[in-house]
C-alpha cells in the first residue's frame, strides 16, 4: 500500500491540481498545477526522539494524547523546520519528559513506508532521575528491560528500537540499525 496524503489545491496560485506525471522526466504521480505548472511533492515526515537511559534503565513516557492514549513511548515528535534532527530530538525529550539529559549518537533509522514517516532516534544519558513532564505526558518513569510494559507500548517503531538498544547494551557497544517497517 503506498500512503498518498492528496493534495487538493495549489500552494502558489490556488488552482485545483491534477495528479499526473509530470513532463520533467519525473516517473511518479504528482500534485501538478495545471494554471501555473507548480509540481507539488510529497515527502515523508521525520519524526524524532531519544532513548534516555540511567544505568540499565530507560525513561518511557505515558501518552496524554492520541493516538494511543495511556500507551507508553519514548519521548519523539514531529521534526519542526530550522532545527537538526538532534536538535529537534531534544526539544521533543525536554517537552514531554522535563528531563536533564546530554545527547549522544544516532541509534535507530526507522522507515515507516505506509504511513510516509521516518523515525530517528538518538541516545540520551540523563543526568538525573527527577523529571517534570509536559501536557502531552501522564507519566514519565524509568524502567529497566524487564519492568518494560511491552505490551502497553504505543508505536512498534519505539518497540523496535528498543529491542535492538537493550541487546546492544547487553552485546557491550551500540550501532545504528536501519529498520524498514512495511
Amino acid at each position: 500500500m503506498t500512503f498518498r496524503s492528496p493534495i487538493k489545491h495549489c500552494r502558489n496560485c490556488g488552482a485545483a491540481v491534477v495528479y499526473r506525471i509530470p513532463d520533467d522526466g519525473d516517473t511518479r504521480l504528482r500534485a501538478v498545477c495545471p494554471a501555473c505548472s507548480t509540481i507539488h511533492y510529497e515527502n515523508p515526515l521525520n519524526v524524532v526522539g531519544t532513548i534516555p537511559h540511567l544505568g540499565d534503565r530507560v525513561l518511557l513516557c505515558k501518552r496524554n494524547i492520541e493516538p494511543r492514549w495511556g500507551k507508553w513511548t519514548l519521548p519523539a515528535g514531529f521534526m519542526e523546520l530550522n532545527e537538526t534532527t538532534a536538535e529537534g530530538a531534544a526539544r521533543e525529550t525536554d517537552e514531554e519528559s522535563g528531563a536533564k539529559f546530554e545527547m549522544q549518537e544516532l541509534f535507530s533509522v526507522l522507515s515507516v513506508v505506509r504511513v510516509g514517516q521516518v523515525h530517528l532516534f538518538y541516545r540520551a544519558r540523563l543526568l538525573s532521575d527527577e523529571f517534570n513532564p509536559g501536557h502531552e505526558t501522564i507519566e514519565a518513569r524509568l524502567f529497566t528491560e524487564g519492568e518494560i510494559p511491552w505490551d502497553e507500548i504505543a508505536f512498534r517503531t519505539v518497540k523496535e528500537t528498543l529491542e535492538r538498544y537493550f541487546s546492544d547494551r547487553r552485546a557491550g557497544h551500540y550501532t545504528v540499525h536501519a529498520i524498514d517497517i512495511h
